[in-house]
């Protein structure tokens, strides 16, 4: 029998060898999905203006954890206005983009405005926008949240979720918007 032993020593990350700009620039290589949160606006919280109750924002940082439970997960920056509603809220939707929903992602990205007022949206179980025509759409418990770095990682229990056929998504990279279209594997 062969024996095996490792050695423990405190490994410490180094620091890093690029700055911020070189940094993103590389994120902004990775293509990603754009979806809409929304929420319920906190007492406390900025809500769009003409006091409407809901809060929705554009993300690109949507991404999936686990399949039992299911789980999916996104951040918000730190100093967003949006902040103190998502962390008070107990549940809110992701609304996944499709190809044809520019507008509607730039209006939710601009934060003026009462961005739900000329939105087509039904309510889900809890009473949170479901955006009409969405990719794909995930109710979701806000089952934790944790602080790294300058971001805040939200982890959703999805309670309901539904989809479209055949519609492309909307998507992000290099700070531009686009979608895919597949590829025509050869036999």
């Amino acid at each position: 029998m062969i024996s095996l032993t490792r050695t423990t020593t405190a490994i410490h990350p180094r620091a890093p060898d690029f700055e911020t700009p070189h940094f993103k620039t590389a994120l902004s290589r990775f293509a990603t999905g754009v979806a809409v949160i929304t929420a319920f606006a906190s007492d406390n919280a900025k809500c769009d203006a003409q006091g409407s109750h809901f809060v929705g924002m554009t993300i690109s940082s949507f991404n999936s954890v686990s399949l039992s439970p299911p789980l999916i997960l996104w951040s918000l920056g730190l100093h967003s206005s949006n902040l103190p509603a998502l962390r008070a809220s107990t549940h809110y939707v992701v609304n996944v983009l499709a190809a044809d929903q520019l507008t509607l992602c730039q209006r939710f990205a601009s934060g003026k405005g009462d961005r739900f007022a000329q939105t087509d949206y039904s309510l889900g179980q809890v009473g949170l926008p479901i955006l009409k025509g969405a990719l794909a759409w995930f109710e979701c418990h806000n089952r934790s949240r944790y602080e790294e770095g300058d971001h805040v990682i939200f982890v959703g229990e999805v309670e309901r979720c539904g989809f479209s056929e055949n519609k492309p998504p909307l998507i992000y990279q290099t700070s531009r918007f686009g979608t895919t279209a597949p590829f025509e594997l050869a036999a």
